[in-house]
């Protein structure tokens, strides 16, 4: 066998010896997904570029996000809110049907202030039980406020949802702060919690 047949052969041995031995690289990660998300979206040129994009929408809930209990006296309202068309209803009706419809525009209140436009892309449900029609609508327009007030903090920005605070409690505080107020007891020597029985002297 000539030399230069053997150098090939041994040339190629060696080849397919250092390929078994090194193994194929493996794939870096980059960044962290939780960077990965923020620097696809300011990769792309229309998002940065675009001077209508004045807020970073963060991700979007897969599902209901269910929030607590708000209350007025002993009525009490469960609201769950999540990314939609912007429907509201309130035990399972939509807000046109709430009773009584004296109060009604009560429950618009927080929509009217804040406007239509904040609640285009969200569903809000609410669940409303105890107490009396003037408590569950006061227990109801809270619960729609501070659902969409919490959705803005965890799904939109801070500085959104600052503003939209600011509009609902310089229109009235109520909306987000429950009112503490209660029924004063009844005491002996009058028929309620002040008044009292007439006193005859003579």
């Amino acid at each position: 066998m000539a030399t230069t047949e053997r150098i090939t052969i041994w040339q190629k041995i060696a080849h397919q010896n250092a390929q078994i031995a090194t193994p194929p690289p493996r794939p870096r990660k980059f960044l962290k997904l939780k960077f990965a998300r923020c620097v696809s979206t300011f990769d792309k040129p229309s998002f940065a570029l675009s001077p209508h994009n004045t807020t970073v929408t963060r991700e979007k809930p897969p599902t209901w996000l269910r929030f607590n209990q708000f209350k007025k006296k002993s009525a009490t309202a469960v609201a769950a809110c999540k990314s939609g068309s912007g429907l509201i209803k309130v035990n399972g009706k939509p807000l046109s049907l709430v009773e009584p419809a004296v109060l009604r525009f009560k429950v618009y209140e927080p929509l009217l202030v804040i406007g239509l436009d904040k609640f285009a892309n969200v569903d809000i449900r609410v669940r409303v039980t105890g107490g009396g029609q003037t408590s569950q609508v006061y227990a109801v327009r809270q619960a729609i406020s501070k659902a969409l007030i919490a959705y803005y903090q965890k799904y939109v920005d801070e500085h959104s949802k600052n503003l939209l605070k600011q509009a609902l409690v310089q229109y009235d505080r109520t909306l987000l702060v429950a009112d503490n107020r209660r029924c004063e007891p009844k005491k002996f020597g009058g028929p309620g919690a002040r008044a009292r029985y007439q006193k005859s002297y003579r």
